[in-house]
């Protein structure tokens, strides 16, 4: 019962504070401003973040270590790389030059809602193997924090798309009026993509290299593996295409959200293959 409460907990903040921030920046003229014209509205849904964070982070605690060993199926997978993503992106708000973007926190909260309840309904049947190995640990976080990073970097690309249409067709009132120039955002969306990919690397060179101690068994040629590797060439064409030949606007968004969605074949939908459609874990 405790464990039900607290998902519902971390779902009802999620949409509480998407609603009220959805709700206060569709008129960016009734937003509450200091004596500098600053608004403080940002802030405090800043602030007010932590708590569903918190409660979320509750719930992949208990969905993940429910018994002896760790169990990681698709709902918590899934779960976990919103949270970080989240986190990640929560933590973004501290920096100045990147506070244009809290005005995502609807849809940030929107999918994080979302997330925090597919523990429940994709439970995790069989804990993983080999759990307890210091190769294991690290492989797990790098490639989650990888996901993540990368999984910003597909919606940062979506973002700039959306602002390069606002440019061309401005509205007097839009959350959209707030944002950092596009240039500034290509240049963090570089940013974000050199970490990932860095990440992407250590996880795919930690898989090959220690497969005998992170998964307790040889490496093998699977569909997770090619997807996998094809995505490391996708991103790392596009951070080649970006130094030698100035690659940017569309052709960066287009390389970087066909990256992303070969490495979500390669995780989340092999996961979803495996444990859904062929109930193997």
């Amino acid at each position: 019962m405790t464990s039900i409460l607290t998902y519902l907990a971390a779902f009802l903040l999620y949409t509480m504070i998407g609603w009220y921030f959805w709700r206060n920046t569709r008129d960016q003229s009734s937003l509450i401003n200091d004596d500098n014209g600053a608004s403080v509205t940002a802030p405090l849904m800043h602030y007010a973040m932590l708590g569903p964070l918190t409660f979320h982070a509750i719930t992949l605690y208990q969905s993940m270590f429910v018994g002896a060993g760790l169990s990681f199926g698709l709902g918590s997978a899934i779960s976990t790389i919103v949270w970080l993503t989240a986190i990640i992106y929560w933590l973004s708000g501290f920096f100045h030059r990147l506070q244009g973007l809290q005005t995502l926190v609807a849809p940030v909260a929107a999918v994080a809602a979302i997330a925090v309840l597919l523990p429940l309904v994709f439970p995790s049947l069989r804990p993983l193997e080999n759990t307890e190995l210091p190769a294991f640990k690290a492989h797990l976080l790098i490639a989650m924090m990888a996901y993540s990073l990368l999984t910003i970097a597909a919606l940062h690309a979506l973002l700039m798309t959306v602002a390069e249409q606002h440019l061309h067709h401005p509205t007097k009132q839009s959350i959209l009026n707030n944002l950092p120039p596009l240039l500034a955002m290509e240049k963090l969306l570089f940013h974000i993509i050199w970490v990932g990919f860095i990440l992407l690397t250590l996880t795919l060179l930690s898989g090959v290299v220690f497969s005998k101690e992170v998964f307790g068994q040889p490496l093998t040629f699977t569909h997770k593996t090619l997807f996998g590797f094809i995505s490391w060439g996708v991103f790392a064409a596009l951070l080649a295409g970006r130094h030698l030949y100035g690659w940017r606007g569309r052709i960066a968004i287009r390389w970087t959200l066909t990256g992303f969605i070969t490495l979500f074949l390669a995780y989340i939908g092999s996961k979803f293959v495996l444990e859904i459609i062929l109930n193997r874990f």
